[in-house]
């Protein structure tokens, strides 16, 4: 069994790094390979399946491929899908941090935004809301809550705790031509 898994790993792997001679823009490769309807969900449908495959040396090698792409200016013909904008509440503590810490990667927050929610993180890692009575703003559950990168399983902890918190808007990701800081698998920070 354990062969088998391998070899579907690195199966995808490849077919990953097809996709990523053949893109010219990290949403295209993106969407094509980690999106909702891309190569990986495709192959591993079930949420554990897809939690299993996120934990792999080959899950780590395509998220390094995707920033390689990310290094990349956009194309000159434009996007290569619209850009939607999200506005996430957190305390200012974190947003101080998130400040601090993109300046310090010479990078913008937003660019410093996308990189931590393309990261996977354990579902442990995410306050299961029904546990403690409380619901989001949006009305679902931490559980069944996804980012916007739709990476299922890759959700980032719920930021909604404290209303009086003014947000912070993430914008489009080619607003600014900043270089991209390195890959990192470590968890976030917060």
């Amino acid at each position: 069994m354990l062969t088998q898994t391998t070899e579907k790993y690195q199966e995808v792997l490849q077919a990953a790094e097809t996709r990523y001679r053949q893109c010219s823009d990290w949403v295209t490769f993106f969407r094509e390979v980690l999106g909702v309807e891309g190569i990986v969900r495709k192959e591993f449908p079930t949420f554990d399946d897809l939690t299993a495959f996120e934990q792999s040396e080959q899950h780590e090698q395509i998220q390094k491929l995707l920033v390689k792409l990310r290094e990349k200016r956009p194309t000159s013909d434009g996007e290569s899908e619209p850009t939607r904008g999200s506005t996430v509440r957190l305390p200012k503590s974190m947003h101080e941090s998130l400040r601090t810490e993109a300046h310090d990667l010479r990078t913008s927050m937003n660019k410093l935004c996308i990189s931590k929610l393309l990261q996977v993180i354990g579902e442990e890692m995410i306050p299961n809301e029904r546990a403690s009575g409380g619901s989001t703003s949006t009305g679902s559950s931490a559980g069944s809550a996804s980012t916007g990168g739709g990476l299922g399983s890759t959700s980032q902890p719920s930021l909604l705790a404290n209303r009086n918190h003014q947000p912070t808007t993430v914008g489009s990701p080619f607003s600014q031509h900043q270089p991209t800081p390195p890959f990192k698998s470590a968890q976030p920070r917060f």
